[in-house]
């Protein structure tokens, strides 16, 4: 008689097991390492996206209003009326300082060339309380916790829209009749789909603004001015002003936030923040939902 060879149950079971084992160690490495390759992609085009914009600003003398430019219709043609794509437009920075459209969409968006979406303003600092040296005595008290210096609107204001007598972007409430402003969605650092907090939900959030606080566009008075005409009591920390500073925040990236069962924000330096001086870098997810352009003086 001839004997076979063959696995008994009991080895099947342990070659299953060990495979099992091997697959739990090598996926989450894998996926932390796709993960981490992503953010460096996206933190190389944001480095991309800052020499662009300090180009445009020594052309220009300014930032532009947007970092691609809201949604532009064909005027003529037999396309008349229709969006011209992402890939064709002729915009502040786009082709002519940054040649492909793929530096300005994170790897996380998916949207199409000719995708639009409206957007809200990002959450308002809830903490309030003084963060810089508005009042130039030498000293950050609650005397600069000016209620004019902090963004001036927040999701609960509606849709963005662009004030041509503001020359920035404001809320619905303060645009009156015009429409709300189309965004390319493929243009996450000018606006961004994200989840909102607490909530299966998400909605899109504006992450680029020359302005964002009462006294540039909001409405009021003030010691030094007009509500909505800057004044020397204001954040300078706006791309608007002539010489802001280098902790100015350009935008961010919010993409890669991880988010409990419950819609919590999971703590952790999820986010990728691009401000004037010095390249991209990770930073607090929590601090940018909750704070957004106010972010305090050497936050990391």
């Amino acid at each position: 008689m001839k004997t076979q060879k063959a696995f008994t149950l009991l080895e099947l079971l342990t070659v299953i097991a060990i495979i099992a084992i091997l697959a739990a160690i090598i996926v989450p490495v894998y996926s932390r390492t796709k993960d981490s390759a992503n953010r460096s992609s996206d933190i190389a085009n944001m480095n991309a996206l800052r020499s662009a914009l300090q180009l445009y600003r020594v052309d220009q003398g300014g930032y532009p209003p947007q970092i691609l430019g809201y949604a532009t219709l064909y005027s003529s043609g037999p396309s008349i009326g229709q969006t011209i794509p992402a890939t064709q437009l002729q915009s502040y920075l786009f082709p002519k300082r940054v040649q492909s459209i793929e530096t300005l969409r994170p790897i996380l968006n998916r949207a199409a060339p000719i995708a639009l979406t409206t957007a809200v303003f990002p959450n308002q600092d809830p903490n309030a309380g003084a963060i810089l040296d508005l009042n130039q005595d030498g000293a950050v008290t609650p005397a600069d916790d000016v209620a004019g210096a902090r963004q001036a609107y927040g999701p609960a204001d509606g849709n963005v829209c662009f004030s041509p007598v503001l020359q920035a972007v404001a809320a619905a409430a303060r645009c009156g009749s015009l429409t709300a402003a189309q965004f390319y969605s493929v243009s996450g650092y000018d606006v961004a789909n994200t989840r909102i907090v607490g909530s299966s939900s998400f909605r899109t959030e504006l992450r680029y603004a020359r302005f964002w606080t009462n006294y540039a566009i909001g409405t009021g008075s003030d010691p030094s001015g007009v509500y909505g005409q800057g004044g020397s009591f204001d954040d300078p920390r706006q791309l608007g002003y002539n010489d802001p500073p280098e902790d100015t925040l350009i935008t961010w990236n919010s993409y890669y936030r991880d988010f409990g069962s419950n819609g919590t924000l999971t703590p952790g330096r999820r986010d990728v923040a691009l401000f004037i001086g010095g390249s991209a870098r990770t930073f607090d997810s929590a601090a940018l939902n909750s704070r957004s352009w106010r972010q305090p003086r050497g936050t990391r």
